[in-house]
């Protein structure tokens, strides 16, 4: 079991497994908490991360033994993953740690987008999938899928991709794209805009969810175009809760927070 005192300097210790904007308001509310001391781990796969409160460290773990281990060599009270939901790998990492390490651990996921009046959505399981789908829906396509998923989509011919990510990717990628590197949060007036300017007439998504992000859907919607939707996988094995709030009341019982409140 993971020895839940205070680590040599201070009180009780949080893990955010971070990259997100819940990430960064959980840990904003920890710093200033006077009863819990908080780190959140960044995976590093992004040059120029937004920074939270607190501690951070950057980079793996070595897999889920290499997480136990350091687990108990930090003292960590607590674990909450609030990573990105498309980042499966390291949530099932910090399943498996945490259950070897005796540490408790919350998954902070938010809720997934739904479809509403006027949405043309099509869901697909996975990139592929999407990739596969693409060709019946459109022939110029605004993909934002992410930098590490352009492989599935680069044997496609005859498409037109607007590829918009945070860090420049690396090949495979397709012939005929633009590349814009940015990051939101985005608005709808700048989305429709991109849009029109690159007359794009199929938007392919991850079901990321979160209003950091959602503004080219109320775009699309506006213009009529179809969305390909890539669900998520099944969610990890562990005690889940969809905001900020609740994440601070599991830690606050837990006793490795009073209780603060999102800044």
């Amino acid at each position: 079991m993971t020895d839940h005192r205070p680590g040599p300097d201070g009180g009780p210790r949080v893990l955010i497994l971070g990259g997100t904007a819940q990430a960064r308001q959980l840990a904003a509310a920890l710093a200033a908490d006077p009863a819990a001391r908080v780190v959140t781990s960044l995976a590093g796969r992004v040059a120029r991360p937004r920074l939270p409160h607190g501690e951070t460290r950057v980079g793996g773990f070595g897999g889920p033994d290499g997480l136990a281990r350091w687990l108990r060599a930090e003292h960590i009270g607590a674990v909450v993953d609030a990573t990105h939901p498309f980042a499966t790998r390291i949530s099932a990492s910090a399943v498996r740690a945490c259950a070897l390490a005796g540490t408790p651990l919350l998954v902070l996921r938010r809720p997934g987008w739904v479809a509403g009046a006027g949405d043309v959505w099509h869901r697909v399981p996975d990139l592929g999938a999407a990739a596969a789908a693409l060709p019946r829906l459109g022939t110029r396509a605004m993909l934002t899928t992410g930098r590490q998923s352009l492989a599935a989509f680069a044997p496609l011919a005859g498409i037109f991709f607007l590829i918009r990510t945070v860090d420049p990717p690396q090949p495979p990628l397709p012939a005929d794209r633009v590349l814009l590197l940015d990051r939101g949060p985005y608005t709808v007036d700048g989305e429709r805009a991109l849009m029109r300017a690159h007359a794009i007439d199929v938007l392919v998504t991850k079901d990321s969810g979160g209003d950091e992000t959602s503004a080219k859907l109320v775009a699309a919607r506006e213009l009529g175009l179809p969305v390909l939707m890539v669900d998520r996988a099944a969610a990890p094995s562990a005690p889940t809760v969809a905001d900020v709030d609740a994440a601070l009341t599991w830690l606050a019982d837990l006793g490795v927070a009073a209780g603060a409140q999102p800044g």
